[in-house]
């Protein structure tokens, strides 16, 4: 019985890189489902994994290792279902862009609430900064400043001229960093930048591997500096909230939570009681408008009972 760690999953394929460094190809065994966790991928990349090969030199995953940490959006076909993302997370990097195209800043928000739901530390790196007018540069510093007074690092960078690159890749050594963002924000030229040995391989590999099938959709993990890896996953659309409480919500923006526990009511929802202590902190502009507004839509999601994309 050999160990290792899920490096790439092809939907129906797992590969599994050993423990002895050797690179395994591997199907689940039979019905192979998770305790608690409903979802179309019982196994997700980073997972540590216990396989057992066969004479043709490929394997079945026989047990999963208990994860330190997930996470997750909602299957896009399945309402009910999640999809894991990733497993035993360091942190996450979310790659936003002011413009070409614009991320919005409930997105941002909404991945931010997630990640603290699953108490995984996320780093925003504002990616195309060579691109943006001086009113788009006086915006991302205002965020910047927003996020970084919230606790969250923020890295200014440009892939397309490696600006910033440095910075970034000194963040990862030595973690298990999940990589993301929504289409278009620069996710994989920025990944080129920071792996320039991985850009013939990820050819190769997708070629060879992905006949008939969307190269988008699967995740996949390269080493980085210091034995980190760096998980690429596809474009998000958006994160269910589907597994917090509507009263839970509140605890997962730092700032809110800070400031709720002055409310009225133990359940205050900040939107219409008497005495909420949240709603007078964003009047005092000690809550930025951008945050409630993102708090108040992660709101509307649960009243509605379905999830909607931020954008």
């Amino acid at each position: 019985m050999d160990k290792g760690l899920v490096i790439k999953n092809t939907g129906s394929w797992y590969v599994v890189k050993t423990d002895d460094g050797r690179t395994v190809e591997c199907k689940i065994k039979g019905n192979f489902r998770l305790k608690e966790i409903r979802s179309t991928n019982p196994i997700a990349v980073g997972d540590w994994v216990s396989i057992s090969v066969n004479a043709e030199g490929t394997a079945f995953i026989t047990s999963i290792e208990d994860r330190k940490n997930y996470i997750i959006r909602r299957a896009s076909n399945l309402s009910k279902q999640s999809h894991i993302i990733a497993a035993n997370l360091d942190q996450c990097m979310l790659v936003v862009t002011i413009n070409y195209p614009e991320t919005s800043t409930i997105f941002i928000d909404r991945f931010l609430a997630t990640a603290e739901a699953y108490r995984i530390p996320v780093c925003l790196v504002f990616n195309k900064v060579d691109l943006y007018t001086e009113d788009e540069s006086r915006y991302l510093d205002g965020l910047i400043n927003l996020y970084t007074h919230l606790g969250y690092a923020c890295y200014k960078v440009s892939a397309l001229n490696n600006t910033g690159i440095d910075a970034v890749k000194a963040a990862l050594a030595g973690k298990v960093t999940l990589f993301s963002g929504n289409s278009g924000v620069g996710k994989s030229t920025l990944i080129n930048a920071i792996l320039p040995e991985q850009q013939l391989k990820t050819g190769e590999i997708s070629a060879a591997h992905n006949k008939g099938t969307h190269t988008t959709t699967f995740s996949e993990m390269y080493p980085v500096d210091k034995e980190g890896y760096l998980i690429d996953t596809p474009g998000i659309k958006g994160f269910g909230t589907f597994d917090m409480d509507e009263e839970e919500v509140g605890h997962y923006f730092r700032e809110i939570f800070e400031f709720s526990a002055n409310c009225k009511y133990n359940n205050c929802t900040h939107r219409h009681e008497p005495g909420c202590a949240v709603r007078e902190a964003v009047e005092k502009h000690y809550i930025s408008e951008s945050r409630y507004a993102s708090y108040l839509n992660m709101l509307e999601d649960k009243e509605e009972g379905k999830y909607r994309a931020p954008y």
